[in-house]
């Protein structure tokens, strides 16, 4: 890894325009997670004001509310990512900028993830068939499904035209019919930040990274801001079976949030996002291998906002708020490995998932039983609110 960082690579490129909160840990004082806010380059630790982040989003102006609240300096935020870049981290670092909202993820919102979801359920998990099966599907298919409005008259007609050919897929029932598909990805303060590893399962040997743009909604479904994600997928354990999606999705450290929230306000909107563009670059470790993609928020098949009110509503409701992971277009099928094998990641590999107007997340892979324990769930973190308190 580098040790000099050119930290203008992982903020806003407007950066002295942006709003960022996020949460970092301390280990002075009471030890523990912060919430902090970044102006003019200098981190201010506003936790004595508020609680945590699901109140601050709660805020009926959050952006008025965070940029005038008074906190202590932690010094800059140059300093905060080569703290959390470190091995081992240096406090403070930064943490996954959510605390207790729900993390909550959509799959299958853009065509060519679809398609690839379709390949992993008929390859039943063996990357080897996943070429072939590729260009069968490409072929019987053929048509641009981005052009297909799901739910549409269209859509019902293809479902029909694919049932009649015994070529219809649960994917694409939430692909292209009315409902998404909405699951729990993570579970509150389990996500890891910027510069911490990310977990695979150690069984699966066909996996990849899913780089998104993660919407922080408020607990009445307003979305207040957003933020980068990586939403860790394991394609064969998924492709054996989709009753297997909490084990092929919910590992220790398997999702990776940050570096910090960016919250909408005049200068940052929904329409940027709907407009963002987001790259992910793979170094490997052990190897030569580079990979480099990006999925385009315009080809998304779904608007966020119908992703955000198929989440919460009448239906169901989320008190802390919860965070949104949109999907991704990315699949990747680059061989690494051999000639038909695809990509897999390797341990070690450096992921970077960035969009120029929310900065970059940056993590390394590894397996998830190598890495610490998640310890510090709700009950720790009432106990650390409670000591606080008592300080003052």
């Amino acid at each position: 890894m580098n040790t000099t960082l050119n930290i203008a690579e992982y903020l806003p490129q407007d950066i002295d325009n942006a709003l960022l909160v996020g949460r970092v840990w301390r280990d002075d004082g009471i030890p523990g997670p912060a919430l902090v806010v970044i102006r003019a380059g200098e981190v201010f630790d506003i936790s004595a004001q508020v609680d945590c982040m699901a109140d601050l989003l709660d805020s009926e102006d959050v952006s008025h509310f965070a940029r005038n609240l008074e906190g202590e300096s932690l010094g800059t935020v140059a300093t905060l990512l080569h703290n959390s870049m470190a091995e081992p981290a240096v406090a403070p670092y930064l943490l996954a900028p959510c605390d207790i909202q729900a993390i909550k993820a959509c799959g299958v919102t853009f065509a060519v993830s679809l398609l690839e979801r379709v390949i992993e359920e008929q390859a039943g998990g063996n990357a080897a068939k996943a070429s072939l099966l590729r260009t069968e599907l490409n072929g019987l298919i053929g048509q641009d499904l981005s052009h297909i409005k799901p739910g549409s008259e269209e859509a019902a007609t293809l479902k029909a035209t694919l049932q009649a050919r015994n070529a219809w897929s649960q994917y694409m029932e939430v692909g292209l019919g009315p409902d998404a598909e909405v699951f729990t990805k993570s579970q509150p303060l389990s996500a890891v930040g910027f510069g911490s590893r990310v977990g695979l399962h150690s069984t699966s040997k066909w996996n990849n990274p899913e780089p998104e743009i993660v919407l922080a909604v408020d607990s009445q479904g307003n979305p207040k801001g957003a933020t980068l994600g990586n939403d860790v997928n394991l394609r064969d354990i998924e492709g054996r079976s989709a009753l297997l999606l909490g084990k092929a999705k919910d590992n220790n450290a398997s999702c990776a949030i940050g570096p910090f929230i960016r919250i909408f306000d005049d200068r940052y909107t929904l329409d940027e996002v709907r407009q963002a563009q987001v790259s992910l670059r793979i170094e490997g470790k052990d190897d030569d291998f580079l990979l480099e993609d990006q999925s385009d928020m315009e080809e998304i098949s779904r608007d966020p906002l119908d992703l955000v009110q198929q989440t919460v509503g009448a239906h169901h409701q989320y008190p802390d708020g919860f965070m949104l992971f949109l999907g991704t277009m990315f699949s990747p099928i680059q061989d690494r490995d051999g000639e038909g094998q695809g990509f897999t990641h390797h341990v070690g590999d450096r992921v970077t998932i960035s969009t120029p107007f929310l900065g970059a997340l940056v993590n390394h892979v590894d397996y998830s039983d190598q890495l610490a324990p998640w310890t510090f769930g709700i009950r720790s973190w009432q106990q650390h609110i409670a000591n606080k308190r008592s300080s003052q």
